[in-house]
């Protein structure tokens, strides 16, 4: 089984990558994945994936974990640097931002946003 290090930086160079199938590797099958673009959450594979391909028609975002540290709850937080841009490459937002992972079977079960 892989530490939640490994797990979280296959994740982001996945998604980064715009690999699906790579990132949803890293996934419990019954995540639930927060949608700070649309609001609410994507729950399963399917949703998480559906979510991703309407972001990234719109929008251009790329996300680089500078910090992992594990809460006193067993979830593990993670600061990004996030950088959005539109599909023109007109900058929409660039700072630090906090996601919260709940684990789960040695994956990662739910992502929650967090302001930096």
């Amino acid at each position: 089984m892989e530490t939640p290090q490994i797990l979280i930086h296959k994740a982001y160079a996945a998604f980064n990558a715009r690999d699906i199938p790579a990132v949803l590797a890293t996934l419990h099958p019954h995540v639930r994945w927060s949608k700070a673009w649309e609001g609410d959450y994507a729950t399963g594979h399917a949703e998480v994936r559906d979510y991703w391909q309407r972001q990234w028609q719109e929008l251009n975002p790329h996300v680089e974990p500078t910090n992992i540290r594990e809460r006193a709850d067993g979830k593990l937080e993670i600061t990004v640097q996030q950088v959005v841009r539109d599909r023109q490459g007109q900058l929409l937002f660039e700072g630090l931002v906090k996601h919260v992972y709940t684990l789960r079977e040695g994956l990662l079960a739910q992502m929650d946003i967090e302001q930096g």
